[in-house]
């Protein structure tokens, strides 16, 4: 049949509208490419999840004034009034998304959606009387600042932690299995005094592990104190009741932290100090994929290769540093969105604007993006072997590395007064510096310093393969 123009939607150039799809098409990468990356923080980021959590934080106030007898006429509800109304949270699903967007189409207004929400299920649960109970004293930002808060919170501690934890002990392991493979170190570029991988390894775990520690110790502060933050309604309506008790109480049983200062808005200040915490161990991160990019680069690593899987589109014999480089991007992204947040939040004009009202709306995008990034780091490790031929070869062609040892050996050759270790440094420094000095050579100008027997046997019986130190026992701090 052919098409007509009002069953066809067409974009202005006359191609098919992929918006006009039945199936909704994701427009951002995260919804779409990678959704089954970050999916597990669509249970605690998402608008539906936000929406889910105000229906909560509602259901939960309800049941707090009643329980305290707060309001005189409202006494305690039953156990099983109680767990019909936790029933309207425990059962929301996508039924329950709909019909609050439906009912937000008329309010215009999120949370008074919520509202008018609960109370169409009290006559069911036989409290019908106590509709204007619900939301009773709140303003927007009272459920708001609760609800994001608890969001975030399993977010942080059900999802995105575990994620990171189980990366830092991932490297961790590869720290303890690689703690005595030797290293030639790269300062400034350039050979340096040898590592181990392990040491080396166990450097980046020590830092990823100590921004987690600071991130698990996060406070998710809570208010709920009407309009400006004065209890001004609360005390008009009930003001025989201790409101600061039971505001305490109620953001306490949540499982938050109450704070007793605020404008109508909780400051946000916690959320600046989580996410520049979080943006500081993604950026640790961004670091990790740099070296190990490079590493692989010159040939430390080697790529396992992905059976069927294309390097390149004309270049077959490639297997590229693709979860490296990837994680690399959806750091900077979750980073640029966590550093606006940080900044612009703990900024309000007065008692009230809604600029964070437009922001939090991100946050879900910027976990979301070091989610991802976290994941792809993790299976880019686990395709990699340790070329320890390679690693060794470097080794044995920068005998120059010793140079340090010597200098350090006849700077201490002379403290005990042996005689003719005059002008160490420089000495060595004419011997290697900008020169490859072979193993013969090195033992040649070793032999010939005059060093006591103990100390010229020790650096005859050096080499840049065992001049690590005690790279592997440093390994032991992960512990």
């Amino acid at each position: 049949m052919p098409e007509t123009a009002a069953a066809v939607t067409r974009t202005p150039s006359g191609r098919l509208a992929l918006a006009a799809s039945p199936e909704q098409i994701a427009l951002g990468p995260l919804d779409g490419r990678y959704q089954s990356a970050i999916a597990p923080l669509v249970d605690y980021l998402s608008e539906a999840a936000l929406n889910r959590d105000r229906v909560a934080v509602e259901v939960e106030w309800l049941i707090h004034l009643t329980s305290n007898s707060v309001l005189p006429g409202a006494g305690p509800l039953t156990a099983e009034q109680q767990d019909k109304l936790r029933g309207i949270v425990t059962e929301f699903d996508a039924a329950a998304v709909a019909e609050l967007a439906e009912i937000e189409a008329v309010t215009v207004h999120d949370v008074k959606a919520v509202e008018y929400y609960i109370s169409r299920r009290l006559p069911a649960i036989g409290i019908e009387n106590l509709t204007a109970m619900v939301h009773f004293g709140c303003t927007s930002e009272d459920i708001n600042n609760l609800s994001y808060a608890l969001g975030i919170k399993g977010a942080v501690e059900d999802v995105w932690l575990p994620a990171a934890r189980a990366l830092v002990q991932q490297i961790e392991g590869m720290a303890e299995e690689n703690r005595a493979v030797p290293m030639l170190s790269r300062t400034h570029g350039q050979p340096a005094t040898p590592t181990t991988l392990g040491k080396e390894l166990a450097v980046i775990a020590h830092r990823l592990g100590r921004q987690l520690d600071r991130i698990a110790k996060t406070e998710y502060l809570g208010k709920i104190n009407g309009a400006t933050g004065t209890y001004a309604a609360h005390v008009a309506s009930v003001p025989g009741a201790d409101w600061q008790a039971v505001s305490k109480s109620f953001v306490e049983g949540l499982g938050l932290t109450w704070n007793p200062l605020t404008t109508q808005i909780e400051s946000h200040d916690w959320q600046a100090e989580l996410y520049s915490d979080m943006a500081r161990f993604n950026r640790i991160l961004h670091n990790v994929c740099t070296d190990i990019w490079s590493y692989i680069s010159i040939g430390y690593f080697r790529q396992i290769p992905v059976a069927g899987a294309t390097g390149s589109s004309t270049m077959p014999h490639k297997v590229n540093p693709i979860r490296f480089e990837n994680a690399e991007a959806n750091l900077e992204i979750s980073n640029g969105l966590l550093d606006t947040l940080a900044a612009t939040l703990v900024t309000s004009r007065w008692q009230r604007d809604l600029t964070d009202s437009s922001s939090q709306r991100n946050i879900g995008v910027a976990f979301g993006h070091s989610l991802l990034a976290i994941s792809n780091v993790a299976k880019g490790l686990k395709a990699l072997d340790v070329a320890g031929d390679v690693l060794a070869g470097d080794l044995d062609t920068n005998w120059e590395v010793l140079g340090e040892a010597i200098q350090m050996v006849m700077r201490a050759e002379a403290i005990a007064g042996v005689a003719g270790m005059e002008n160490p440094y420089e000495r060595l420094k004419d011997l290697t510096r900008g020169h490859r000095v072979d193993a013969d050579r090195m033992q040649e100008f070793v032999s010939g310093l005059g060093l006591s027997a103990d100390a010229e046997a020790r650096l005859l019986a050096l080499t840049p393969g065992s001049y690590t130190g005690i790279a592997d026992e440093l390994v032991d701090h992960l512990k």
